[in-house]
């Protein structure tokens, strides 16, 4: 389970303005109103439209990729930006901002060959990969539950040269 909810506080006591994007399929999980409110950030799922006035995303210091899926992470790693949020990360590739990425990928799937092209090409571009085992935990009904403060800790750890 997401649980964005436990999440958001320990970025935001560590003096992160946070802003949450969403692929189609993450929407569905999540209550995008509820992110809003506790972020102070319009959680994005589709691109502002060219001249609407609604604020734009505030320039990125860091990103924390998660949960990343396998779908999304085969398609990131391999530059297609079908959803604004991978458009987003490609864009960001291309950048000196740390990325900190979260697979939450099943084991049976991490041993299919695209995971590992994907870890390879990722990792060489500069992501951060976290281990799925460490930084998530299985229920009986095989839903993830994360563990939000190692994921904070490794942003901090990635960003630290950068931040302060």
């Amino acid at each position: 389970m997401l649980r964005l909810e436990e999440f958001i506080p320990h970025l935001s006591a560590d003096g992160w303005a946070v802003c949450v994007i969403a692929t189609p399929t993450a929407a569905c999980w999540i209550d995008l109103d509820d992110l809003a409110t506790a972020t102070g950030c319009v959680t994005r799922v589709q691109p502002r439209p060219p001249r609407q006035r609604e604020k734009s995303l505030p320039r990125a210091d860091a990103l924390l990729v998660a949960p990343l899926t396998f779908n999304s992470m085969n398609k990131w790693a391999s530059g297609i930006s079908d959803t604004f949020a991978l458009g987003v990360l490609n864009e960001m590739l291309g950048t000196e901002v740390p990325i900190v990425a979260a697979p939450c990928v099943k084991p049976v799937l991490r041993r299919h060959p695209a995971y590992a092209d994907s870890v390879v090409r990722l990792t060489k571009a500069g992501v951060t990969l976290l281990d799925p085992d460490t930084i998530t935990t299985r229920a009986e009904d095989s839903l993830a539950t994360f563990d939000w403060s190692y994921l904070v800790s490794a942003l901090r750890t990635a960003v630290t040269p950068n931040y302060g």
